[in-house]
């Protein structure tokens, strides 16, 4: 992937995850022929309205509740700069760069699709900034997900015309300096530009991009700790059985349980057919209907997010008809509900993981739970040791944090600019609550691996330690070995944990 052609409307999940951790040029951006033809034809009709002096949202008027303030035509430029000053007012700290290369690039792909009225030179000075590594610096909150992603859109377009700060070769530096660096000028922004820039869903959709691609990760992940844990307790595979999974066809549920028979494939940790024990508890009986369920909603993201790519999210609109005549006409694609639902919605899911894999691990340090196949705290001498006693409270206040978390934002909506934008989607705040959420997931993720590959240890010394794991747990197992030791008496523990986290971002 070299290089990614813009056109609006063949941008794909993979091409953003390959830009968002991209470096610069690589993959290179370019516009394609057909969107520069449709950008500038957009841009002459905007030309076209202001010498005609017709009235339209955003180019001849304010915005919001300002929208029936006529602007004075010698003062339409002024006006677009601004929009981009005065709606720089986020907070917080700033998004990485891979979130930032993720919003450049899509905002470009919106802008590319030719029904905003931005001029050839604008979009494709964004577009240099993305090639060559300059990355506006964009505080993560501020934006109520409708009229768009406003806060964050114009601190990325501050750059564009000198202003703010960007990062650039590792630095953070001001614009003005950056475009000193490197030979670029900044430009004026003409009629509707400002408001193109900033109105949309760019950012939100960047981050859901991002979380979604790695939700099916840390789904991976999942599946594979889970297994680690019930070779650990001498669970049994029956439950993944295919005939069971047939006569409930939720497609993902039968992926999943099939996932797990690979995992587990020539495993001789697995109990064998017991009258005395014939089921386990639902933590391990039960990952096929709940991670099913889990990977329904991280494709239903990937679609939302997929369509979201290549939509034209901004307000208003340039449209022609048939004799090439063009027509202003507002909207409101720039709310973020379906998108806003569909985070929330993922939230929710990865946090029903996180609830499994912190009831194994309660299962792993808890004796009575085990039927004492693994001794209690998994340490031989408790008392004196605490051993993983503690590593369950760090994965339970974890996996509380990620219920309150999983509360949806699209629930709550807070009226603005007058009251005129009575509805609005908190898209951003959702997406950050679910980066939140999948970050704690890794982390209860790692929690588990490293109690459970602690658990395997002591299974060894019962059943042998020439035993193998299943065919993908068995090499994981050794990647944890490479970097934790078993642990035979209470030691300082964080680093070890520091490291199967390190391990599960490898992973994902």
């Amino acid at each position: 992937m070299n290089e990614i052609i813009l056109d609006g409307e063949s941008l794909t999940f993979e091409q953003v995850v390959a830009v968002a951790h991209g470096k610069p040029n690589n993959p290179r951006i370019v516009l394609s022929e057909k969107a520069k033809v449709k950008v500038n034809r957009a841009a002459d009709a905007v030309q076209d309205l202001l010498k005609k002096g017709e009235i339209a949202y955003g180019i001849t008027t304010g915005f919001g509740a300002l929208k029936d303030v006529i602007i004075p035509l010698a003062d339409v430029e002024r006006l677009q700069k601004n929009i981009i000053l005065s709606h720089a007012v986020g907070v917080g700290d700033a998004f990485d760069t891979p979130t930032v290369r993720a919003i450049m690039l899509i905002r470009a792909n919106t802008l590319a699709h030719g029904f905003s009225g931005i001029r050839l030179e604008t979009l494709e000075l964004l577009i240099e900034f993305l090639n060559r590594g300059i990355h506006p610096q964009i505080p993560e909150k501020g934006s109520l997900g409708a009229s768009g992603d406003l806060a964050p859109l114009a601190h990325m377009a501050l750059p564009l015309i000198g202003e703010g700060e960007a990062e650039f070769g590792g630095e953070i530096l001001s614009s003005k300096n950056v475009l000193e660096k490197t030979g670029l000028k900044p430009i004026t922004l003409a009629a509707k530009e400002g408001l193109a820039l900033t109105n949309g869903t760019t950012v939100m959709t960047a981050i859901g991009v991002i979380q979604a691609h790695r939700s099916q990760k840390l789904a991976d992940v999942a599946e594979i700790a889970g297994c680690l844990s019930l070779e650990a307790l001498n669970g049994t595979d029956a439950a993944f059985d295919a005939r069971i999974h047939a006569l409930r066809p939720h497609p993902r549920q039968i992926r999943c349980a099939e996932n797990l028979r690979k995992i587990l494939e020539g495993s001789e940790f697995v109990r064998a057919k017991d009258p005395k024990n014939i089921q386990d508890a639902y933590t391990l009986r039960c990952m096929p209907q709940v991670y099913g369920a889990v990977r329904d909603a991280i494709d239903y993201v990937e679609w939302v997010m997929t369509n979201e790519l290549n939509a034209v999210t901004d307000n208003p609109l340039i449209f022609f008809d048939e004799d090439g005549n063009p027509e202003i006409v507002s909207g409101g694609n720039f709310h973020g509900e379906p998108l806003a639902l569909s985070m929330d919605y993922l939230a929710l899911a990865l946090t029903e993981i996180g609830n499994m894999a912190e009831r194994r691990i309660m299962r792993l340090v808890d004796a009575d739970s085990n039927g004492h196949i693994l001794p209690p705290f998994l340490t031989e001498n408790s008392g004196l040791n605490s051993g993983f006693m503690i590593v369950q409270y760090t994965a339970a206040a974890l996996a509380t944090e990620n219920k309150v978390l999983s509360h949806p934002a699209s629930a709550d909506t807070i009226p603005s600019s007058a009251n005129v934008e009575d509805h609005v989607s908190m898209g951003v705040t959702a997406a950050l609550k679910l980066r939140d959420v999948a970050e704690n997931l890794l982390q209860i993720l790692a929690l588990e691996l490293f109690c459970a590959a602690q658990g395997v240890d002591f299974r060894r010394k019962v059943i042998g330690t020439e035993k193998r794991l299943g065919a993908k747990t068995q090499p994981v197992y050794e990647k944890i070995r490479e970097r934790v030791p078993f642990i035979e008496e209470d030691t300082l523990m964080y680093p070890h944990i520091e490291a199967v986290k390190s391990l599960v971002k490898e992973i994902i």
